[in-house]
């Protein structure tokens, strides 16, 4: 892709409005550092420095979405608790809508507390319950989303298997999308066991491909374009669903889209250092479905996601990226 025409696409990309729909949920960092071991038990003990938060899950895709967009939508379910709160203040930090978000006095808002030291994670801490949500809490989610979907020109579905996002739920938004000519993506997790026939595209990661397709993964080659059991899953989820286009992430060996009728497409990793893959799936899903939205093609949006996950995962924490960095990252990798 030349230089024009990603100049082009991010123009475009600068007027879109998207909607997030999905598990929401707390990123909470705690960073120190280790000089000994506890006297109390065989662990490290670590002095704590400094302490961030930010939007993680569904919301985090609606981080990577903003830099680049005219607004986002968010909508998912918290409790009515203080990390609700302090997750509401963070997202409205970042222009990010929270009008969406359902909150439910019988739930926690979710939070995962990851405690870092020499930029390792020492160990995270889950605050969580995965249950089904009630039927009121479906009607307010499908109220609040028929309302926004006029004003949007895609829906994205982040699943991390929490409950919110159910069978009754992705069947609802969908069919509402597609009546309204929205583009839909959805990133899956095997753990939550849907039906994705609807969605423009699916972007699973390679274990989540190769779980969905019911097939085992006895390790990644070094061409993914010659690696047979690979593209036979990929031919598995497209006919499975009806999918008009796959990407699977691949890790160090970057991304391979699969479409109808087409040849699959591969774009090599674009990381030239990697600290921390939290969240690379996010900001993969959000650029991509952008880059559909602002007119480019399927392998073009593609490789914008590649290399905007290529930046991100030099990062440490749940991270983003500016229009300039996206722009730096293309020039170095031309």
């Amino acid at each position: 892709m030349n230089w024009d025409r990603l100049q082009h696409l991010l123009t475009a990309a600068s007027s879109r409005k998207l909607l997030v729909v999905g598990d929401v949920m707390l990123d909470e960092f705690v960073w120190g550092r280790v000089s000994r071991i506890s006297p109390e038990a065989p662990v490290p003990v670590v002095e704590v420095e400094k302490e961030t938060s930010y939007p993680g899950g569904a919301a985090n895709v609606a981080r990577n979405l903003r830099p680049f967009c005219a607004g986002v939508h968010l909508c998912g379910l918290v409790g009515e608790d203080a990390h609700a709160g302090r997750l509401r203040e963070l997202l409205a930090e970042e222009l990010i809508s929270t009008d969406a978000l359902v909150a439910d006095a019988g739930r926690s808002t979710i939070v995962k507390t990851r405690i870092v030291a020499r930029q390792q994670q020492v160990v995270r801490v889950d605050r969580e319950r995965r249950a089904k949500v009630s039927t009121e809490v479906l009607e307010r989610a499908c109220s609040v989303i028929a309302a926004l979907l006029p004003t949007v020109d895609a829906v994205i579905f982040e699943d991390y298997g929490k409950g919110f996002l159910g069978q009754i739920l992705k069947d609802s938004v969908t069919e509402m999308a597609r009546s309204a000519g929205k583009y839909i993506s959805a990133d899956p997790n095997p753990t939550n066991p849907l039906d994705w026939r609807g969605v423009d595209l699916l972007k699973p990661n390679r274990s989540e491909a190769f779980a969905m397709a019911g097939i085992p993964d006895n390790g990644a080659g070094p061409n993914p374009l010659a690696d047979a059991p690979l593209l036979e899953v990929g031919g598995i989820l497209l006919k499975k669903w009806d999918l008009p286009s796959l990407l699977v992430t691949l890790g160090e060996h970057g991304m391979i889209l699969f479409q109808r009728d087409e040849a699959p497409y591969h774009t090599p990793t674009r990381a030239r250092e990697v600290f921390d893959v939290s969240g690379a799936g996010d900001t993969a899903i959000a650029l991509h479905t952008l880059a559909v939205c602002a007119g480019a093609t399927a392998s073009e949006a593609a490789e914008i996601s590649n290399q905007a996950s290529g930046v991100v995962v030099a990062k440490l924490g749940t991270a983003t990226l500016t229009a300039d960095e996206l722009l730096h990252a293309f020039s170095k990798n031309a």
